[in-house]
């Protein structure tokens, strides 16, 4: 009897080496794409009244965790029953990303938006605030689920390569998928809160001092950092969605071959939004005129 419950609890730390093994590996992996989700979540994340930050980043994070839940399953289901069906998915996804991010591009170039604090100072005032709110929010989550699904697919794909039970890729590629959204939107609270820290500092020391001159520092450093993750975040929308299609469809990935890969899938990623914003814009307006017809 006891040697049975031993045997039981070696193959449970069994379990969990190949675990920690392969999670570790997928999660190597995937670090590129873990980078531009940072980029790309960021900058969703942040640009609302300072009492709105961290619920409004709290909801993304639980449509996070819900997609997480809604993509593992299917991944694998996929996987087992239709192999080429994920491709077609990643494929779908990538024409969104580059969507979003062209359609951002757009904005800046010929809606000249304002932004910073002009744009918070007039979402408090606007009637429709909650509403652009909930809204911000379901892009994200939308943008979000299509990550997590090259995330997921990236690290099956790692787990896959060796001869594990299909409990362990289970457990890796869940592993691997929760890191994702506790260690991305962990560092997005950070970054949004670096004001807060820094009033914080200045409180405290009185406004002399090292501790101050860290708290100005990070006060300072927000709104910039806000900027950077703005236009860092377009670029990873384009570079991820270029990405997809290079790795997932053959002819483009062999198309030219000298072209240094990152410029080469922001040039594919580019193409892409610039057709689906297109596409978008000739169904609304075609749409817009059966409805008055």
């Amino acid at each position: 009897m006891a040697s049975g419950f031993f045997a039981i609890l070696d193959d449970i730390a069994a379990l969990m080496d190949d675990v920690a093994a392969l999670s570790k590996v997928a999660t190597r992996k995937t670090a590129g794409i873990l980078g531009d989700d940072l980029a790309v979540n960021a900058e969703k994340a942040t640009g609302f009244l300072s009492s709105r930050e961290l619920p409004v980043l709290w909801a993304i994070t639980k449509g996070s965790f819900i997609n997480k839940l809604i993509i593992l399953p299917a991944v694998f289901l996929l996987n087992w029953l239709y192999t080429p069906a994920i491709t077609f998915v990643l494929i779908l996804g990538g024409f969104y990303l580059a969507f979003e991010g062209v359609e951002k591009i757009i904005e800046f170039i010929f809606h000249h938006q304002k932004k910073g604090h002009e744009v918070i100072a007039e979402a408090e005032k606007a009637e429709n605030a909650a509403d652009a709110e909930k809204s911000k929010i379901k892009s994200a989550v939308t943008t979000d689920f299509i990550l997590s699904v090259e995330i997921v697919i990236i690290a099956l794909g790692t787990v896959l390569e060796g001869n594990y039970p299909l409990l362990t890729q289970i457990i890796s590629v869940s592993v691997v998928a929760m890191i994702a959204t506790v260690g991305v939107y962990g560092i997005v609270a950070l970054i949004v809160r670096m004001d807060d820290a820094g009033y914080n500092l200045i409180k405290k020391s009185d406004g002399k001092g090292f501790l101050s001159a860290l708290g100005n520092g990070l006060v300072n450093a927000l709104p910039v950092i806000i900027k950077l993750l703005s236009v860092v975040g377009t670029l990873a929308l384009l570079l991820v969605s270029g990405g997809i299609f290079s790795h997932n469809i053959d002819f483009l990935h062999h198309l030219l071959p000298n072209i240094p890969a990152t410029l080469k899938e922001f040039g594919i990623g580019l193409i892409a939004g610039l057709l689906a914003v297109a596409v978008f814009t000739i169904v609304k307006k075609s749409t817009g005129a059966l409805k008055t017809n």
